[in-house]
């Protein structure tokens, strides 16, 4: 925070008068009477009256308005020699008086001097008007910032960041992979900067634009580019500052977004993570979010409601668009859905290029090689990608990104952080066969991907690993490539019990057998893929919301349901077998593999196919 005067006394001002309290309360003197000290010794009242009646007093001096009076006296008591003692007074003694003139005693009374007026009036005065003077200027500082603690009183102000000219270093050529949507905002950009070439034909400024896709694909970095290349006004709001715990003001904030916007307008409203204000209504038990629905209903009126929003295009990016309402992406609101996917091979070598413009990477290095072996990476494991590989070189303190870091890189996303390596034993000879049992299904597969990597080194939570190279179109999967991908989940338990016999299978095997389970039962409830025909009988998207799902039950019936069950255990059994036929047929290479795979702990896929080559022949890939 800027340092200034004004929030040093905001902040200083509680210190201050917690601290004069406390020092009035414990240091102020009650009293300035010095003379109370002077006195070594108490008497009672009764024993200084025997000494009035004796005649050892000869001197009196009263203080505290009579409460207290310190004596002269002298006596054979007192060793013949004048001495000044302390005698607490009772509160109503009138005949003392008398009797000291009687006795002819000098008598004296002394008032209270008062040197604590001054810190009253201090306390009275003073601090009062500070505290007056601060609050004003907390007040006055609330209604002209935006941010900071003054912010107490403009909970229904908008938060949006405004740039009238957004320069957020960012342009459509620092924007790869996404060519399509790239397309549809460069149309947008036009349309704020020649709006005549569209109006001419009687063309509509679109007034809003969702785009959607999965997490790290480009949706914020693209909105930025926009704001970069249309020069216009450009307002930027993620939609969790809209909900706040005050009942209203998630609305109030829209209002006050869309009245600077229409103030400014053409313009562009960027809002990111829309889905956290935009679900939708009346989901859950009882109902929903009454502030979270309020601020909906604004955002819908202001986005095409009876005034509209001429000028204005609303840019929201959602990861999450099956849970959004429905009011919300019909057309007049967002007028144009965009998918931004996850990038293919030519996207994924452009996204590369951008990411490697600042990077000194080895000439050596083949970018397309990199793209190929990254699918189903987005733009933003991309750029983590070659950010771990530079951090890698720089460990090594190289001067160049070499093929070697960036390989390191892609094992360390995809399965975590290198651990030790094994030491020998029969615990590393069992993963050896289990990891060497999964290549070599792959490999003896023509519908399975190919060996990329057979490694012991430990990745994770895994203790060995067997990579394959997927293939670039994972939207359609055959019957036969999926019954070849179990095969080749089977590859490691296999290996194992042949080897090593049934009472030594370890629980290696447990995640392969998730994936087994899984791909199998998606063939059968998913892809009418069994004897039960070519029914779905179970739905991948499950509803998100609790309250919507309580009380639906299965579609299909208990007959259907073991049929299923069924179809399952028939499918894996028949798969299991077959990998049973090609271990047990193959075992002299496997034994061949693993004393390589033990001696050197990575073997790479051509290597792998090499060794295979040498015993029996490798179908060619579909």
């Amino acid at each position: 925070m800027k340092f200034s005067w004004k929030n040093l006394l905001l902040w200083s001002l509680p210190i201050i008068v917690i601290s004069f309290f406390i020092w009035q309360g414990l240091f102020a003197p009650v009293t300035n009477s010095n003379n109370n000290n002077i006195a070594n010794s108490r008497m009672t009242y009764g024993r200084f009256l025997e000494y009035i009646d004796m005649g050892w007093v000869k001197k009196v001096d009263l203080y505290e308005n009579g409460h207290t009076a310190i004596i002269e006296a002298v006596g054979p008591e007192l060793g013949n020699r004048i001495q000044k003692i302390r005698v607490e007074l009772p509160i109503t003694a009138p005949e003392l008086i008398t009797k000291l003139k009687n006795q002819g005693i000098d008598l004296d009374a002394h008032p209270i001097k008062n040197n604590t007026a001054i810190w009253n009036l201090i306390g009275n005065l003073f601090f009062p008007l500070l505290l007056i003077t601060s609050l004003t200027l907390l007040f006055r500082r609330s209604n002209n910032t935006t941010s900071g603690p003054g912010q107490a009183m403009s909970f229904g102000k908008s938060k949006a960041l405004f740039q009238v000219e957004a320069k957020t270093g960012v342009i459509f050529d620092d924007v790869a992979g996404i060519d399509e949507a790239k397309e549809e905002f460069e149309e947008i950009v036009t349309f704020l900067k020649k709006p005549e070439y569209f109006t001419a034909v009687g063309a509509k400024i679109p007034k809003g634009v969702l785009l959607i896709g999965p997490p790290g694909t480009g949706k914020t970095l693209l909105a930025k580019a926009i704001a970069g290349e249309a020069n216009v006004p450009f307002f930027s709001i993620s939609g969790s500052e809209f909900v706040e715990m005050f009942v209203g003001v998630g609305a109030s904030r829209v209002r006050d977004l869309f009245k600077k916007a229409k103030e400014n307008a053409p313009c562009i409203i960027f809002i990111d993570e829309i889905d956290a204000v935009g679900r939708q209504r009346g989901t859950g038990i009882g109902g929903g979010n009454d502030e979270r629905e309020q601020t909906l209903n604004q955002l819908l009126t202001e986005m095409d409601g009876f005034e509209g929003n001429t000028g204005i295009i609303v840019i929201a990016a959602t990861n999450r668009a099956d849970i959004l309402d429905s009011a919300l992406l019909r057309p007049g609101r967002f007028d144009r859905q965009v998918n931004v996917d996850i990038p293919d091979f030519k996207g994924r070598l452009a996204i590369l290029n951008v990411h490697t413009r600042n990077k000194k990477i080895d000439p050596k290095v083949s970018l397309s090689i990199i793209a190929r072996r990254t699918p189903g990476f987005s733009g933003a494991d991309l750029a983590n990608l070659l950010n771990e590989a530079a951090i890698l070189t720089a460990r090594e303190r190289k001067n160049q990104i070499t093929l070697k870091e960036i390989d390191q890189a892609i094992d360390r996303i995809i399965a975590g952080m290198e651990g030790t390596a094994l030491i020998d034993s029969k615990s590393k000879r069992l993963i050896a066969y289990h990891e060497v049992g999964h290549a070599m299904i792959g490999t003896l597969l023509k519908n399975h991907e190919n060996v990329q990597k057979v490694t012991l080194i430990p990745r994770g939570q895994a203790k060995g690993l067997t990579w394959f190279t997927p293939s670039e179109d994972q939207s359609l999967i055959s019957r036969s490539q999926i019954k070849a991908r179990i095969m080749g989940a089977l590859g490691g338990r296999v290996t194992e019990q042949i080897v090593f016999g049934e009472s030594e299978i370890t629980t290696g095997a447990g995640n392969d057998l998730q994936q087994v389970t899984s791909m199998a039962r998606q063939m059968v409830t998913r892809f009418g893929m069994s004897n039960i025909g070519p029914l779905s009988l179970e739905n991948e998207d499950s509803n998100p919301f609790l309250g919507r799902g309580m009380g639906n039950t299965n579609e299909y019936s208990d007959e259907i349901a073991i049929k299923i069950d069924q179809q399952i255990q028939d499918i894996v059994e028949e798969c299991y077998h077959n990998t049973v036929k090609i271990i047990k047929s193959n075992r002299i290479i496997i034994d061949k593999l693993v004393d390589i795979l033990i001696e050197k702990e990575t073997i790479d896929g051509e290597e792998f196919r090499t060794i295979v080559k040498h015993y029996t022949e490798i179908p060619e890939k579909v």
